[in-house]
């Protein structure tokens, strides 16, 4: 979704409209629907008068308005005219753990759609101990991927490497981040008042990290509770209960959907008001936008979001019915992604079906595939189809290619099978780009896969060949 920097013209508007839609929009970053540069980029207009300005797109000598982007005659607020689903992946990380640190690992990895044409939303929270490979470097636990990114100067930074491997992984596009810290989290919902939980079990949490590498004691019993920031964080993060990192992950979506309740409560909006500069320096400190993101996609994004119905807002997480646990030969725990079962959720939360709602499976496609080596690696193909068979795939012909020169693999579909497709990327850990279409629809093959340097590189932990 690239775009351009539109200018931004100021008339004069009732401030309450501005206010209500800036504060909704700090809150909204959550969810990845909007962030704080709306009132961040109008602050002065603010400190100046009483009355905030109206957004006018317009274009300049520089710059050409967003495309996905309209100001029709009588709105108040740019419209989102983009009829693709926006995507935003949202990153946790514990900065205040770590302050002796220039990098870090992100603690929380939400992904956030939402359809502009359908206005269903979706949200699903990804383990930070899932076993992946990270494009460019090893496998690793996904959360290490940020970490890395800032580490070895990845092109754009953690943030970077943390989109392109969950893109990498989930096979879908992401189009913006927003990172934020927990000192941010902790200040605003002590700005709301505090969000209103209903605990599902007693938590007693006695390892519950403090601020100076020791300890701070969590407990919380079951019923209903209405915590403040401190304990806000505590509970979305603690991992002491029965379902472990899977609770946690549900327990951070429950903190989610109460920020957005509390923050649009119109009963509370004079008092946000009033408090606006103090919540966007807190804001402004600790939260970094994807610098594509521009402010009248923004406040857009947010006008939009405003109108999705919240029954047609749909949580997920990637839990242990789509992982197993593992222990490295170094000891770490970690969880080993199920691919077939993390398509399923995602393609729930994505809304990819098969158009009668039902999920197309690689055993009702029924595909033939073949697996030809493109290396000169002998047994490859041979062993690579076991591994497919083994996960569900199953194959028709192991044999070699025309050439044994490949740097990259490829999946090609000579007819549409796209759930087998699917589940060779994610078992052979290929991206989406290895997937193409074949010229020949009277092929002997539905797909045929040839295995490249790259899945060598793969399968060794060793950078991609580029």
């Amino acid at each position: 979704m690239a775009s351009t920097t539109s200018r931004i013209l100021v008339e004069k508007v009732p401030v309450s409209v501005i206010i209500r839609v800036s504060l909704v929009i700090i809150f909204l970053v959550v969810t990845g629907l909007a962030s704080f540069v709306v009132y961040t980029r109008v602050r002065e207009e603010v400190a100046r008068s009483e009355i905030l300005p109206e957004f006018t797109i317009k274009k300049t000598t520089e710059h050409n308005e967003s495309p996905n982007v309209d100001r029709p005659a009588g709105e108040t607020l740019p419209v989102w005219t983009g009829t693709d689903p926006v995507t935003v992946l949202i990153l946790g990380i514990d900065e205040r753990a770590q302050e002796e640190e220039d990098y870090w690992r992100t603690d929380t990895m939400i992904l956030a759609t939402l359809d502009p044409v359908t206005m269903r939303a979706g949200v699903l929270s990804i383990p930070r101990d899932l076993w992946v490979p990270i494009p460019g470097y090893t496998e690793n636990r996904i959360n290490t991927a940020h970490f890395i990114g800032d580490a070895y100067d990845h092109p754009g930074g953690g943030p970077a490497l943390a989109v392109e491997t969950v893109q990498y992984n989930l096979g879908v596009e992401i189009d913006y981040y927003v990172r934020l810290n927990f000192r941010a989290f902790v200040d605003l919902v002590d700005v709301i008042g505090g969000i209103d939980i209903d605990v599902p079990e007693t938590i007693d949490d006695p390892t519950y990290p403090d601020y100076s590498n020791g300890y701070d004691p969590f407990h919380i019993e079951a019923g209903s509770h209405h915590l403040y920031g401190e304990e806000a964080l505590k509970y979305a993060r603690t991992r002491y209960s029965s379902g472990g990192d899977f609770d946690r992950a549900r327990r951070q979506q429950q903190v989610i959907q109460a920020i957005l309740k509390r923050v649009t409560d119109l009963n509370l909006l004079p008092q946000l008001a009033a408090r606006a500069p103090e919540i966007v320096a807190m804001v402004e400190n600790s939260t970094k936008i994807d610098p594509n993101l521009q402010l009248d996609e923004i406040i857009a994004l947010a006008n939009l979001g405003l109108k999705v119905d919240s029954e047609n807002i749909h949580y997920y997480v990637i839990d242990e019915t789509c992982t197993l646990f593992q222990t490295t030969p170094d000891e770490q725990m970690i969880l080993v992604p199920l691919r077939d079962r993390i398509r399923e959720v995602r393609d729930k939360v994505f809304g990819l079906t098969n158009g009668t709602d039902q999920i197309q499976t690689v055993e009702d496609e029924a595909a033939t595939v073949s697996v030809l080596n493109g290396t000169e690696q002998a047994g490859l193909a041979f062993s690579t189809g076991q591994y497919l068979e083994a996960n569900g795939v199953p194959i028709t012909l192991y044999d070699n290619a025309d050439r044994q020169d490949y740097d990259t693999s490829l999946v090609i579909l000579n007819r549409a099978k796209p759930a087998t497709a699917e589940q060779i990327l994610s078992l052979l850990q290929l991206p989406e780009s290895a997937v193409v279409n074949g010229s020949n629809p009277t092929a002997e093959f539905d797909v045929v896969v040839i295995l490249g340097a790259d899945y060598i590189a793969i399968q060794q932990g060793l950078p991609i060949p580029q």
